[in-house]
């Protein structure tokens, strides 16, 4: 496996390539995203993974600067996982100059997380279009834990006619439910207990539209007291289409159920997936 620091050095080492599968991460590796690189190499004859905790995607009072950086680990859990190349660019190559020119995105960006954490995917569109440039990857491979990132970054590369493949992968999960993300080491042992909730919380509103409720506003509530009264401090649940994240017609059978809250100081999210 490579380790690469620099554009030059691999764009050198990927003109070689028949066909390159990528997978963009910030690091701090875990479970889910060793997933995606073993998804990738079921289609690529070459994996690389990126790891770089991208400043412009954070507010002004989230956790840059705690961010878990673990670069040894990443890149040893890489290699046992069959990864080929490791793009691990500091700030100094990936914004030599002030990012003064950034993704305008539409009005997807300002509901759900774009509410709650303004600018959080022009940061987002903007490191990811610049990764598959420097990358030019065939394909590349996203989680649905993030489900609004998804659907944000499938409109970029369409409107920008960007030629990669996105793939989109199931969100991977602990044996209780609880969705894998590199902030759940923040949980303290009783909050990591009680955090497969916000997953379950999720699983009972699907469970209502399955037996079909269809006030989805008094679900969505209902949600929100449930997380309340066990001591969370949610953001919103919200039931909304698949396909564009705005509010469900009276026709509409795809949705997905979005949530995000906070446990103690560890913000969370996760969704679900359903058809009516």
């Amino acid at each position: 496996m490579d380790l690469i620091h620099d554009i030059p050095a691999l764009r050198a080492r990927l003109a070689r390539e028949d066909s390159i599968g990528f997978v963009p991460t910030m690091g701090n590796l875990h479970d889910g995203h060793i997933a995606l690189a073993r998804l990738v190499r079921a289609h690529a004859t070459c994996v690389v993974v990126s790891i770089f905790v991208n400043r412009l995607q954070f507010g002004p009072n989230e956790d840059f600067d705690r961010y878990p950086r673990t670069l040894a680990d990443d890149c040893a859990r890489c290699e046992a996982a069959g990864v080929d190349v490791v793009f691990a660019p500091d700030e100094t190559v990936m914004y030599p100059a002030p990012q003064t020119t950034t993704v305008d995105l539409p009005d997807i960006q300002h509901i759900l997380e774009g509410q709650v954490r303004p600018g959080h995917f022009r940061g987002v569109a903007t490191v990811v279009l610049k990764l598959l440039n420097m990358v030019q990857p065939h394909l590349a491979v996203f989680g649905k834990k993030d489900y609004q990132q998804c659907r944000v970054l499938a409109n970029m590369v369409k409107q920008f006619d960007v030629p990669v493949e996105l793939l989109l992968m199931d969100t991977v999960r602990a044996d209780d439910g609880l969705a894998l993300s590199s902030r759940n080491r923040y949980l303290s042992a009783a909050e990591r207990k009680e955090a497969p909730a916000l997953f379950a919380t999720l699983n009972e509103a699907r469970r209502r539209l399955l037996a079909g409720e269809r006030e989805l506003a008094v679900i969505e509530r209902d949600s929100v007291f449930a997380l309340t009264s066990r001591g969370w401090k949610p953001d919103y649940v919200a039931i909304r289409r698949q396909s564009d994240l705005r509010e469900p017609a009276p026709g509409d059978r795809e949705l997905v159920i979005l949530a995000a809250a906070r446990l103690g100081s560890t913000r969370l999210i996760d969704n679900l997936e359903v058809k009516v």
